[in-house]
């Protein structure tokens, strides 16, 4: 069983760090090459650089949650529930469908608890 993941190319766990900017603050992600890969992906569907959805997926995280805590692992997490919903044909295959495209109502419905909340929290408003 263990050979299905022990002989993952070294590469693709070899983690990079890239700098980047979110509205103008300088910062940095360290990943996983395999995770910026899936990134990269991703943003191409919708005609993206890395940088643009990362700051993208910043800011609607921080707009639904009403922070941005653990950031880091949930770009992980982005990248492992975009394959997991690939091979469950809930996003098309065809890279030149655009994720922006998609009702995310029907991706997402019918999806364990575990993988997607039923309704949004609402953050908390500031006094």
């Amino acid at each position: 069983m263990c050979e299905i993941f022990i002989r993952a190319s070294a590469q693709s766990y070899s983690p990079q760090t890239r700098s980047l900017r979110l509205h103008g603050a300088a910062t940095s992600v360290r990943l996983e090459k395999l995770f910026w890969q899936v990134l990269e992906e991703i943003a191409a569907r919708d005609g993206m650089r890395v940088s643009q959805l990362i700051e993208r997926l910043y800011d609607e995280l921080v707009a639904y949650r009403g922070e941005a805590a653990n950031f880091t692992s949930f770009l992980r997490v982005c990248c492992l529930r975009y394959e997991v919903l690939l091979a469950e044909g809930r996003i098309p295959r065809d890279a030149s469908v655009p994720i922006r495209s998609l009702d995310a109502g029907a991706v997402l419905r019918g999806l364990p608890p575990a993988l997607c909340e039923e309704a949004a929290p609402r953050p908390a408003r500031a006094a």
